[in-house]
C-alpha cells in the first residue's frame, strides 16, 4: 500500500486546500473551482471530501456527493463520485487508489453498495485505474457531458465521458481492493483467448491513428485500442485528438448497444486496450 495518510476534510481551513489543488489539477479556467461553501455544504450533508496527504501537505483529493438512480423497482440511493484529482507531481505514485479505497470503506459504512462516476474513456491512467485496479465496469457513454469545458486538460474537445459502475460488495472488487489483489492480467492472456483485436493504425512518423472504419463486433472479447498517452497526442496534434474522440464515440456506443461490458484494461508494449465481454454473465 502506499505511503500517503488518507483522511476526512472537513474544514474550512482544508477545503480551501482542495480549491487550490483544484487549480494545479485542472489550470485555467477558475470558474470550473469546486468552492469550499459546496465543499463544506456537500460534507455536512452525506458527501464525502477525502484528503491524500504526504508530510501534511495535501496532494491529492476525492470528492463525492448522495445521489439517486432509477431502477426498474424504482428510486435507489447511489454515492456520485463527482471529481478526484492528484497534484501532478504525485501521479502514479498510488495516492489514487489510497484515496478510492478509503472511499469504498466510507461509502459502504453508509449502507450504500454503488458508486458512479464520469471519466474521459480516452485517458489510458484514468482507465488503468478505475476499471483494472478498482473493478469497475462501464455499459454507458456520454456525448459532450459537461458541454464545452475551458480547462488545460479539456479544451478544444467535446466532453465525451465513461460513466462506469462500482459495485462495492461484489467479489470482482473485493479482491481488487483486497491485501492480496489479483494479479493483473496482459495483453498476451487476452491473445490467447482469441480475443477480437480492434488496433490503432500505426504511423512511424507520428501518434497512432484511429482504424479508418468499425468491422461488425463479435465474440465473446473485444480489445479496442487507445493512445498510450491521449494528452500528448492531443497537445501535438488537436486535429488527430478530435478523430479519437469521434472513434471512441462511435466504436464504444455500437459495442454498448450489442450488448459488451468494459471489464478490464490493459497495457504492455508501449500500447493500451480495453478489454469488453459480452453478457452480464461474463461479471
Amino acid at each position: 500500500m502506499s505511503g500517503f495518510q488518507i483522511r476526512l476534510i472537513e474544514t474550512p481551513e482544508e477545503m480551501r486546500l482542495v480549491e487550490q489543488l483544484q487549480r494545479d489539477v485542472w489550470p485555467g479556467s477558475e470558474t470550473d473551482v469546486v468552492p469550499l461553501h459546496m465543499l463544506i455544504t456537500a460534507a455536512h450533508n452525506g458527501g464525502l471530501v477525502l484528503g491524500a496527504f504526504t508530510d501534511e501537505k495535501l496532494v491529492g483529493f476525492v470528492f463525492g456527493i448522495p445521489g439517486i438512480e432509477n431502477t426498474p423497482d424504482g428510486p435507489r440511493p447511489k454515492h456520485c463520485s463527482h471529481m478526484m484529482g492528484i497534484h501532478p507531481g504525485y501521479r502514479d505514485g498510488g495516492a489514487g487508489f489510497a484515496l478510492k479505497r478509503a472511499q469504498w470503506q466510507m461509502v459502504r459504512h453508509q449502507g450504500l453498495d454503488h458508486v458512479t462516476w464520469t471519466y474521459d474513456p480516452l485517458l489510458s491512467r484514468n482507465a488503468y485505474l478505475n476499471i483494472a485496479k478498482l473493478g469497475a465496469v462501464c455499459t454507458t457513454y456520454r456525448r459532450s457531458e459537461y458541454g464545452d469545458m475551458r480547462d488545460g486538460l479539456n479544451v478544444g474537445l467535446p466532453s465525451d465521458r465513461f460513466q462506469v459502475d462500482w459495485w462495492l460488495n461484489t467479489r470482482r472488487v473485493e479482491r481488487r481492493l483486497s491485501r492480496r489483489s489479483r494479479p493483473p492480467l496482459t495483453l498476451d492472456h487476452y491473445r490467447s483467448a482469441d480475443a477480437n483485436l480492434l488496433a490503432a493504425r500505426p504511423n512511424q512518423e507520428s501518434a497512432p491513428r484511429p482504424p479508418e472504419e468499425i468491422p461488425a463486433l463479435s465474440g465473446t472479447l473485444l480489445l479496442i485500442e487507445i493512445p498510450a498517452d491521449f494528452p500528448a497526442l492531443k497537445n501535438s496534434d488537436l486535429s488527430l485528438g478530435r478523430d479519437w474522440r469521434f472513434y471512441a464515440r462511435e466504436v464504444f456506443e455500437e459495442a454498448f448497444a450489442s450488448g459488451y461490458f468494459v471489464t478490464d484494461f490493459v497495457r504492455g508494449e508501449g500500447r493500451s486496450f480495453y478489454v469488453l465481454t459480452h453478457g452480464e454473465s461474463t461479471l
